[in-house]
């Protein structure tokens, strides 16, 4: 994982934003009604983001699943609520094999702490959404103060620090990996989510160097053609024009920010970057595209086409969606069938030595002695009250870019 240091070499400053600017009511149907906690910054219970967990969709079979299970191994990375252990399950099913474990604590999350810059729900999309190229949640359980994620470890490390340590890719390479986090995209958007935080900090590889999407604190769910949104998030500079205004948005603001990421990935820094949060935003609702000239014209016609103003003029933003932007000539020697069945072999494949290999991830965290911490937390009733669904569990997940250490945070 990127020191801050290191992650400010290559980048400017970021900035991370969540704030609603309406109150949203989700039009999804469900048999479940998701439990609202009380989130950090929010005056009242209408204005907190709902989600659910349901054990009876990720806890496969009837094994009993507890932290006990888990053998602690590494540290993988540290947030605002908790930690992220690199474990291994040592009983029942699947034993031995490694998983990565996201520890969050109750007191924390239920907590009205004003000073917390930015608070942000994470949602229960991990258990709906099966795809290649997002991350898989096997696991969901809590204990009387903890609440517990199992998901696959994803020994390839961040994208971040693979474009770190080559400052730029080629465009073939670049090709590779947008092509797959289009796939990823397209998928979300078919079950009506919106993505809104795509960053190479939250594109992870796995064992093989495919890609693999994380982070879905910032995702927005039942959001479908004609539907928009108005909750003010991401990270500025990979932001979609029509977040910053306040007008509405809809799923076209993901292709905007796979064009951002390419922009990234070909030149070493996001298009519109500037030295404070209001010059960065000034740049990106105003300045003109400016692209190198060593880019060859496929690459450049894709950057204009995904980095228009005007989202309904976007790539993408049409009823083709992902197979718009796919079918661009950019992708022309992509052969979708076998990336989604990923046969097409990743232009970087990390070297480990074996299933336990934290090589890719910082040694900051994965030096330091695993440790969960006693789960001794007294909540008070009303509190606990979130949490005492057998099968349904909320979570809020502060990802503030003071506080996020880890890309499964």
């Amino acid at each position: 994982m990127p020191s801050n240091d290191l992650f400010c070499f290559r980048k400017t400053q970021k900035y991370s934003v969540n704030r609603d600017l309406s109150t949203e009511k989700s039009s999804k149907s469900s048999v479940r009604t998701p439990i609202s906690i009380r989130c950090c910054l929010c005056s009242n219970m209408d204005d907190c983001e709902k989600i659910e967990i349901s054990e009876d969709n990720v806890n496969q079979g009837t094994e009993n699943i507890r932290p006990e299970c888990f053998e602690l191994l590494r540290v993988l990375g540290k947030g605002g609520y908790g930690k992220v252990f690199q474990v291994k399950k040592v009983v029942g099913a699947a034993a031995g094999k490694i998983f990565a474990m996201k520890v969050l604590k109750k007191a924390m999350i239920v907590r009205n702490a004003k000073d917390t810059a930015h608070t942000k729900a994470e949602r229960n999309i991990l258990e709906e959404v099966k795809h290649p190229f997002i991350v898989d949640l096997i696991y969901a359980f809590q204990t009387g103060g903890k609440l517990y994620l199992i998901l696959e470890y994803l020994s390839g490390g961040e994208l971040f620090m693979q474009l770190e340590r080559e400052g730029i890719f080629m465009e073939d390479t670049a090709c590779f990996y947008l092509a797959e986090i289009s796939m990823a995209l397209g998928h979300l958007h078919q079950k009506g989510i919106i993505y809104r935080d795509l960053k190479p900090e939250n594109i992870m590889l796995n064992s093989q160097g495919h890609v693999k999407l994380t982070d879905f604190g910032l995702c927005k769910e039942s959001i479908h053609d004609g539907t928009v949104t108005h909750t003010f998030c991401g990270t500025i500079e990979y932001m979609a024009p029509e977040i910053l205004m306040r007008s509405g948005h809809n799923r076209a603001v993901d292709w905007w920010s796979l064009g951002a990421l390419m922009y990234d990935m070909l030149t070493g820094a996001p298009p519109f970057t500037g030295e404070n949060r209001k010059k960065t935003i000034d740049k990106i609702l105003k300045c003109k595209l400016s692209l190198p000239p060593y880019l060859t014209q496929e690459a450049r016609d894709l950057l204009k086409r995904l980095l228009k103003r005007n989202a309904s003029s976007r790539l993408g933003a049409g009823a083709g969606d992902a197979t718009e932007v796919q079918a661009h000539p950019f992708f022309r020697h992509i052969n979708w069938e076998d990336l989604l069945a990923r046969k097409v072999e990743p232009p970087f494949k990390p070297f480990l030595q074996s299933a336990e290999d934290v090589s890719q991830f910082d040694s900051k965290f994965t030096s330091q002695t695993p440790v969960d911490s006693p789960d001794d937390s007294t909540l008070s009733e009303s509190a606990n009250q979130a949490f005492l669904n057998p099968t349904v569990f909320s979570l809020l997940s502060e990802r503030s870019e003071e506080t996020r250490k880890c890309s499964y945070l």
